[in-house]
């Protein structure tokens, strides 16, 4: 019997293998498909999904196919600059860039080729998950394969099964409506050449169109023109009402829409396709053994990039739990923490996602000049705070972690080394212990101390997914440690 299975391996999927495997878990990774997605769907990760790439040693492999960009702009109905959320010039506490777009096939490929020589991952291609049973405590996991009806079974398994998620419906789970549905074309193409913009006033000297999203927010037509790796960009545009999809996907409709954004410049379009922008949670993301994680348990709409770096936290957040369980044994309870670690964090985000949703789906000309105004007037009386999309991200609240204590819950900083290594490469992964004396040694140029002494803290502890524990003393995080995870205070330490 395996430890984990994993049901699909797209990005969050891939992922989990990787995580889990360099835990030393037996893992079984059930894949449908014979190859990976050759078109790209999602297209951006923050920096905090850099992070997690560093934790499951796949860093290398997928830096190199990578591109980091400046954030995002909003830009109004009259071509004006109503939202900047740059990240040009401001600090990265968290040692990488904010923003990463990369082609998903390659990122694929790679995460896979990441866990591809781990002895205790199994890695089944053609394996479509058809049915589950865990009445006698295993999760027994039916699929077919190659013609054949075959079984496994795991003490856990995680659904990363995408939005359509078999699974899900396999365990009667009903998602929660969040009431955002609009209708978006989406467009990737390879440009040989600048995308072209209008003339767009206020928009900050340190700007590079070419390194933002940008975001039209146009009555006659809302857009997002989103940077890539190398060559590679994307378009999505909001279908109107009464737009039929397989029209507005023909090649001469979309050679019309992009042609003011490229002109004459070469290019290749590589794919068409239209989408439902939804708000959607699963109502309950565990059924016993079994754990949704990524699409299966959210939809995010696209407007912060949030989409895959949900799936990317979930199984990061399940991945050291599972890991504590087996191997230090933890109470197996700490799973329960899961969805309530997780799914205040989701609707966090996509509450901000389908506000600004609205707002850039505005197509009733005077509500955008309204909005515009407001917009413009908010902007100003913020001048001097520069925002960043990372800014949406909130802190841990409930779970695992020494509530009521400073800084917990945040996500710990990761300052560059002086030796030009980030903070993560010297300590490694697992649960740190930072305090004063430690702090002080560090050769951080006192980040982590400035860290401690902006809580009144003599101590930290942090997560293995780099979320803070909490603060306090490092006799009392111990006890709070071992209390939280069913340890006895020898095992702890």
């Amino acid at each position: 019997m395996f430890d984990v299975a994993i049901i699909g391996c797209g990005p969050v999927g891939a992922l989990a293998a990787n995580l889990l495997g360099r835990e030393g878990l037996n893992v079984v990774v059930l894949e449908k498909e014979l190859t990976h997605y050759p078109l790209p769907r999602a297209v951006h990760i923050d920096h905090e999904m850099m992070r997690l790439f560093q934790s499951a040693g796949v860093l290398d492999r997928v830096l190199p196919d990578m591109v980091d960009t400046d954030g995002h702009l909003h830009v109004g109905a009259n071509a004006q600059a109503i939202r900047y959320m740059g990240t040009v010039g401001m600090p990265r506490p968290f040692g990488w860039s904010n923003d990463w777009f990369f082609y998903q096939p390659e990122l694929e490929e790679h995460l896979r080729a990441g866990f591809a020589d781990m002895a205790n991952v199994d890695f089944r291609k053609g394996a479509e998950f058809t049915a589950l049973d865990q009445s006698d405590g295993p999760v027994r996991i039916t699929y077919t394969q190659d013609g054949a009806q075959h079984q496994v079974a795991a003490r856990w398994a995680i659904a990363c099964d995408g939005s359509r998620s078999p699974v899900r419906k396999a365990l009667g789970i009903k998602l929660d409506d969040l009431d955002f549905e609009e209708p978006w074309l989406v467009v990737d193409a390879e440009v040989d050449g600048p995308v072209r913009f209008p003339d767009i006033a206020g928009v900050p000297e340190q700007a590079d169109l070419q390194r933002l999203s940008v975001m039209m927010c146009d009555p006659k037509r809302p857009a997002t023109i989103v940077p890539g790796r190398g060559n590679h960009r994307r378009w999505e545009l909001m279908l109107l009402p009464d737009e039929d999809d397989a029209a507005m996907m023909a090649p001469e409709k979309v050679a019309e829409l992009l042609a003011p954004y490229i002109g004459d410049v070469p290019h290749k379009i590589v794919r068409s396709a239209t989408y439902r922008f939804h708000g959607l949670v699963a109502e309950s993301w565990q059924e016993g053994n079994v754990f949704l994680a990524g699409d299966a348990a959210h939809q995010t709409p696209p407007f912060f990039g949030q989409g895959m770096c949900h799936g990317c936290r979930d199984v990061a957040n399940l991945s050291w739990k599972m890991a504590a369980i087996i191997k230090d044994h933890a109470s197996p309870e700490i799973l329960c923490t899961y969805q309530p670690e997780r799914d205040p964090h989701v609707r966090g985000v996509i509450g901000a996602a389908v506000n600004v949703g609205r707002y850039i789906c505005e197509l009733d000309p005077a509500k955008a000049a309204a909005r515009d105004a407001e917009m413009i007037a908010r902007a100003e009386a913020q001048k001097g705070k520069q925002e960043t999309a990372h800014d949406l991200i909130p802190a841990i609240s409930t779970g695992i972690i020494h509530r009521g204590s400073a800084g917990a819950g945040e996500r710990f900083i990761q300052p560059v080394l002086t030796d030009g290594r980030k903070l993560d490469d010297l300590t490694g992964g697992g649960w740190r212990l930072f305090t004063l004396a430690d702090a002080a040694a560090l050769p951080d140029g006192g980040a982590v101390s400035a860290w401690l002494a902006a809580r009144g803290a003599e101590a930290v502890m942090i997560r293995p997914d780099h979320y803070v524990f909490g603060t306090g003393t490092a006799e009392e995080l111990r006890k709070a440690y071992a209390a939280q995870m069913g340890l006895s205070l020898e095992t702890a330490a």
